[in-house]
């Protein structure tokens, strides 16, 4: 995972784009990940670790509404994650992740392994991503988060050299 990132990081440099994270069920894997690499400071931006709701509301803005009608593990509360980062932040492009790594806390509507992932651009529109790992370990949902997460910058920077 680890070459990926800097190939990440590589094409994100080139492009003259900066990045900005929110997590919360990684708490800060995907910020470790990426600042574990050598000139990683040039890209990314900042990054936050928003595990309580509260410092959803407060560090990144995501109104108390959304978190009490849809909880903090919805679709509503990540996309709200990664346009808050961005705005927080001086970056291009956000990375937002909540969910349930386990092994408690999952129920019926929302299991265990359950994690919605938001993305922000400055141009162009939030992007949502659901994944259902399953009950595969607290570490393996965590990392397989980090994973789709590099995913998803990954196309927003296609998205965005294709759009020219």
């Amino acid at each position: 995972m680890r070459d990926r990132a800097t190939a990440l990081l590589d094409t994100y440099r080139e492009a003259g784009l900066r990045i900005v994270t929110a997590e919360s069920c990684t708490g800060g894997l995907i910020a470790g990940l990426l600042t574990d690499i050598a000139g990683s400071s040039s890209v990314v931006e900042r990054g936050f670790v928003t595990y309580s709701n509260e410092a959803k509301i407060e560090c990144l803005g995501v109104p108390a509404g959304i978190i009490a009608a849809h909880g903090a593990v919805s679709e509503q509360t990540a996309r709200a994650m990664a346009e808050g980062a961005l705005s927080a932040s001086r970056a291009d492009v956000s990375v937002a992740v909540t969910g349930i790594a386990g092994p408690g806390g999952g129920s019926a509507e929302k299991p265990v392994g359950l994690v919605h992932f938001g993305l922000a651009r400055r141009r162009g529109a939030t992007r949502h991503l659901e994944m259902r790992y399953g009950d595969l370990g607290r570490s393996m949902v965590r990392l397989r988060t980090v994973a789709d997460a590099l995913g998803m910058l990954e196309r927003a920077l296609r998205l965005d050299q294709a759009a020219g």
